[in-house]
C-alpha cells in the first residue's frame, strides 16, 4: 500500500511517502523535514499560538500537493508533545483540516513511544530473532523511551523534557549562562529519574534531529547521507566532547556548522545535555542512530503491522 506519514511535532513537520509491504518492508519515495517550530511559546502559554496556525497550514500545503502527486492510497497525520500540551489543540486540528483537507490524530505519549520503536527497530531487527531494544527519541517537546523484544515494544516512559522546552525555560542567552546550564542539567536529571535500566545486551537506538545532527557531525558530512547515518554509533564521550564544544558557544557560531540546519542551531545544545544526561543515567557507552523513527511507525500502522 502507498502511504503518506506526516509527523507534526514540536520543532519539525515530518512527511513519508512509502510503499509499505505486508511483510514490513518500506520502499521510500519522498522523506522530507521542515523545521517549522510549532511549538513555540506552548510551553509557557499552553497555547498554539496563532500565527503558528498559518504557518503550519502552509508547509502542510506544500505536503499536500507531493501526496497527491504520488496518488497515495491512505494518509495519516499525526500530532504530538505540542499539541497534548496545548488548550486550543482542537482549534488547531479544525484548522488544518479545513485550509489543507488533511485530519491531525493527536498521539498519546505512549501512542509516540510505541510508534516510534516501530519505526527505528524496523531497520535493526533480525526476523525470527528476539533483539532487546531500547529507543530514545528526544523531541522538541517531549522524551521517549522505549524499550522492547525484536519488533515489539514492552514497556514505554515519556518525559516531559524536549529541546525546545528546556531552550525555552533555561538556555535563554547565546551562550547560555553557567546558572542556566546547571538548572537545565537538574531538571533533566529529575525527569530523568522515572527512566529504568536497561537489561544487560539491550540496544539503545536513538532517533530525530538531536542525534542525526551529532552523527553528521561526528562524521564530518559535508552534506547529509541517510545511509551513513543510520547505523552510527555514537559513544558517550564523543556526545560529552560535542557539548564541551557548543555550549561556549553562540548561535551564529553554531550556525557555522555544515552539519547543524540554521534553524536547529538555538535547540540543539538541549538535545545534546538531554541525551548526555540519558546516556549516563542509563549507564550506557554508545548509542546507535536511525534515521527512521515515528513516522516510520505510522506508515507501519497504516497497513495494520502496529497495533496501538
Amino acid at each position: 500500500m502507498r502511504v503518506a506519514a506526516v509527523d507534526i511535532g514540536t520543532n519539525t513537520i515530518l512527511l513519508l511517502i512509502a510503499d509499505v509491504g505486508n511483510d514490513g518492508s518500506v520502499r521510500v519515495m519522498r522523506d522530507e523535514q521542515v523545521i517549522a517550530r510549532l511549538g513555540k511559546g506552548v510551553d509557557e502559554r499552553r497555547m498554539v499560538l496563532p500565527e503558528t496556525f498559518e504557518r503550519a497550514v502552509s508547509f502542510l500545503k506544500t505536503y499536500k500537493a507531493l501526496i497527491d502527486e504520488a496518488r497515495v492510497e491512505r494518509v495519516v497525520a499525526c500530532g504530538t508533545s505540542f499539541l497534548r500540551d496545548a488548550e486550543n489543540r482542537q482549534e488547531f486540528i479544525d484548522f488544518v483540516r479545513d485550509r489543507v483537507g488533511i485530519t491531525v490524530r493527536v498521539l498519546s505519549g505512549e501512542e509516540e513511544a510505541m510508534l516510534t520503536y516501530a519505526g527505528a527497530v524496523s531497520e535493526f531487527a533480525t526476523a525470527g530473532l528476539h533483539e532487546q531494544f531500547a529507543v530514545l527519541d528526544i523531541g522538541g517537546g517531549s522524551t521517549e523511551l522505549t524499550i522492547g523484544s525484536g519488533p515489539h515494544a514492552t514497556q514505554r516512559i515519556s518525559l516531559d523534557i524536549g529541546s525546545v522546552r528546556i531552550t525555552e525555560r533555561f538556555l535563554k542567552t547565546s551562550p547560555p549562562s553557567s546558572t542556566g546550564l546547571h538548572e537545565a542539567s537538574e531538571f533533566i536529571q529529575k525527569h530523568l529519574r522515572a527512566l529504568v535500566d536497561l537489561s544487560p545486551g539491550t540496544r539503545l537506538i536513538g532517533v530525530a534531529g538531536t542525534l542525526t545532527t551529532l552523527a553528521a557531525l561526528d562524521l564530518q558530512l559535508p552534506q547529509y547521507d541517510r545511509a551513513k547515518v543510520s547505523g552510527h554509533v555514537l559513544r558517550q564521550n564523543v556526545v560529552e566532547a560535542w557539548f564541551e564544544r557548543l555550549k561556549s558557544k553562540t548561535i551564529e557560531e553554531i550556525k557555522s556548522y555544515p552539519q547543524i540546519l540554521p534553524a536547529r542551531a538555538d535547540v540543539i545544545l538541549a538535545g545534546i545535555l538531554i541525551l548526555l544526561e540519558t546516556m549516563k543515567q542509563l549507564r550506557v557507552e554508545e548509542i546507535t542512530v536511525s534515521d527512521r523513527g515515528l513516522r516510520y511507525g505510522i506508515a507501519l500502522q497504516a497497513v495494520g503491522l502496529v497495533k496501538t
